[in-house]
């Protein structure tokens, strides 16, 4: 299993307001390792299952390479960044889009990345999640999370 870490909040804790809509909302700093080394590229995909309709997609970034294993606090919320693209999140926006929930009991926000045995989707920046996970279904060789929770 991929070893998947954040310097911004513990496995389980609450996430700081910096990186929800109820401030900077600025993507978290990840990391990640153990993976294996047949890794060709690796797909970040962040989401809440607690959404009131359904899971909610708040970050897709994708086309990562396998040399790199981290996304820098504040990534740019940019189509593509050195190679690096990014999707369309369920706010209908580029890039990441931080928790945001309605009042009520905390929701889980997961951090998972996908280790790839394929360099490149083949997709162009602003894919959508299904656009995504279509193209990776068969091509994924280990996966890892970290979870965080945030309510309002």
């Amino acid at each position: 299993m991929i070893l998947v870490k954040t310097s911004s909040f513990g496995e389980g804790d609450i996430i700081p307001s910096a990186y929800t809509c109820d401030g900077a909302d600025i993507s978290p700093e990840l990391k990640w390792g153990n993976f294996p080394p047949e890794t060709q590229s690796f797909v970040v995909i962040m989401d809440d299952p607690d959404a009131p309709l359904g899971t909610f997609t708040h970050w897709i970034v994708y086309d990562i390479p396998p040399d790199i294993n981290f996304l820098p606090e504040n990534f740019p919320k940019e189509p593509q960044i050195d190679g690096i693209k990014q999707g369309i999140n369920d706010f209908g926006r580029i890039g990441y889009g931080g928790p945001c929930p309605p009042p009520g009991k905390p929701h889980r926000y997961f951090f998972k990345v996908f280790a790839l045995d394929i360099p490149t989707l083949e997709l162009p920046p602003g894919a959508t999640r299904q656009e995504v996970q279509l193209i990776m279904t068969g091509r994924v060789i280990d996966e890892g999370y970290v979870m965080g929770l945030y309510g309002r």
